[in-house]
């Protein structure tokens, strides 16, 4: 008999449908069974005929009941059936061993963050830029303002290609500070680095290319790509960057950061950057050209891209992470329309497009000027802790037996060990006394290069210095 609790807190209709689900579940109510009358269940339950019907309707549309005219409401045939027995083993579905996953997925882990992940009073990363509260309160007003000003039609689905606001902004910028004049057609919104070498993989290879790049080099690019399948094949860097005449020729791309070499710091000389245009246009490979830092020059202008010299084989890769904040998780692949046209498509096929907040947001941020005012800030930040951490090396005799490399350009600068060098035991070391470095082999694919790489965008001038000095104690 189905009962009703009006004191219980869950609705009359609730009550009466878990009993009935309960009755068929069970078998107490078998396939076939004949349901009583909504008018006449009701009178016998003290409830209303509606509270009946409700019930009624709503094992219909779960299929626990089937009713006709003719026939009545009955236990549909199989609703008892189908359920499992109480002794049945339940079994999770295994979840496939990926060790290639997991231990690039590691890799990255450690390469970004360390592999000890400790507190340290002194954190020399690369991998973050200078943030302050200015920044904050700016980016703040531009959530807010772009937050105030969207229409219903920004919620649809969007362009893959990315905003076209914000597409207009960074084709604005590309112009005027880099010299890149290009459609926006060829603009390509991706949520960082990763995402753009994946898409790359996906629109632009074929499993089992070859692709080379730098060695030592940035992790995430051969990490990419060797989870995609493709043949990776490591580089040598030297004093002049990349170098060419080592490059595969079988290649299908070739990944170089020529404006300031991701791990060494050094620069790609003109005739190597002549010699691996040309090497691309006889083999016909794509250069994939990552410009993550080189907009921190410390002597001249940034250097012409690669890009600007041969659009047709270099694709552009420039990121707001160094710029501005990792955090917002937005940068852009330039390339030929027929290329982004390809690449788009893949986007849109598996990512859809960005987050929308996050593209109106950093738009704004750019038009107001807020961008540009945030450049000038951190570059005068940069310049000084450029010259402190030069400065705290030199006067600690670093230089004298480390290699330091890297001083021109970007938010790091390299400091060279013999390859002999116990390069891990000295890293825990630094970490005992609360100081965090960055061990070069992390960078490296097979090269048996040793040393850090030590950035200072995010530590201040006195940190600097104090740092310096902890770590010349371990290694003097």
């Amino acid at each position: 008999m189905l009962k009703v609790n009006r004191d219980d807190k869950q609705p009359i209709w609730q009550q009466l449908l878990d009993q009935m689900i309960h009755n068929i579940t069970t078998g107490k109510w078998p396939p076939g069974e004949l349901l009583l009358p909504s008018r006449e269940l009701a009178q016998l339950v003290g409830v209303s005929r509606s509270t009946i019907q409700i019930v009624y309707e709503e094992l219909f549309s779960r299929g626990y009941t089937v009713t006709s005219r003719r026939n009545g409401t009955r236990v549909s045939n199989w609703a008892c059936g189908s359920l499992l027995p109480e002794e049945a083993s339940f079994r999770e579905p295994i979840i496939p061993e990926l060790p290639k996953l997991n231990i690039n997925a590691g890799y990255l882990h450690n390469w970004i963050r360390g592999e000890n992940n400790q507190k340290v009073v002194i954190d020399f990363n690369p991998h973050e830029p200078y943030l302050d509260d200015q920044f904050q309160k700016n980016w703040r007003q531009s959530f807010l303002k772009a937050s105030s000003v969207t229409e219903l039609q920004d919620w649809a689905y969007g362009d893959a290609y990315g905003l076209v606001s914000l597409r207009e902004q960074i084709q604005h910028y590309l112009s005027v500070e880099r010299g890149i004049q290009v459609d926006l057609d060829q603009i390509l919104l991706t949520s960082g680095a990763q995402h753009t070498l994946d898409l790359i993989a996906q629109g632009l290879l074929k499993e089992g290319d070859t692709v080379s790049v730098e060695d030592p080099g940035f992790p995430a690019s051969w990490l990419a790509m060797n989870y995609r399948r493709m043949k990776v094949v490591p580089v040598p860097v030297d004093d002049y960057g990349l170098q060419v005449d080592r490059v595969d020729p079988q290649s299908k791309l070739v990944f170089v950061t020529p404006g300031h070499q991701c791990a060494v710091g050094v620069i790609m000389s003109e005739p190597r950057r002549q010699q691996l245009l040309q090497m691309a246009a006889q083999h016909s490979f794509w250069i994939v050209e990552d410009d993550y830092d080189s907009e921190f020059r410390y002597r001249g202008d940034p250097l012409p891209s690669l890009y600007n010299q041969q659009p047709q084989n270099t694709l552009y890769m420039i990121s707001f992470s160094k710029m501005v904040a990792p955090g917002i998780r937005t940068s852009a692949i330039i390339g030929s329309k027929d290329a982004i046209r390809q690449l788009a498509h893949i986007h849109e096929l598996i990512y859809r497009h960005l987050p929308i907040m996050e593209q109106l947001t950093l738009a704004h941020f750019i038009e107001h000027g807020h961008f540009m005012r945030h450049m000038r800030r951190v570059r005068n930040v940069y310049r000084r802790r450029h010259a402190a951490m030069t400065k705290a090396i030199l006067a600690a005799d670093l230089n004298k037996h480390f290699r330091l490399s890297g001083v021109e350009t970007g938010l790091h600068m390299l400091l060279e060990a013999e390859s002999s060098s116990d390069e891990g035991t000295i890293t825990n070391k630094a970490l005992e006394k609360g100081v965090r470095i960055y061990p070069l082999s992390t960078y490296c694919l097979e090269s048996n290069r040793k040393g850090w790489v030590l950035g200072f965008a995010n530590v201040s001038e006195a940190a600097i210095k104090e740092g310096i000095d902890r770590l010349s104690d371990i290694l003097i």
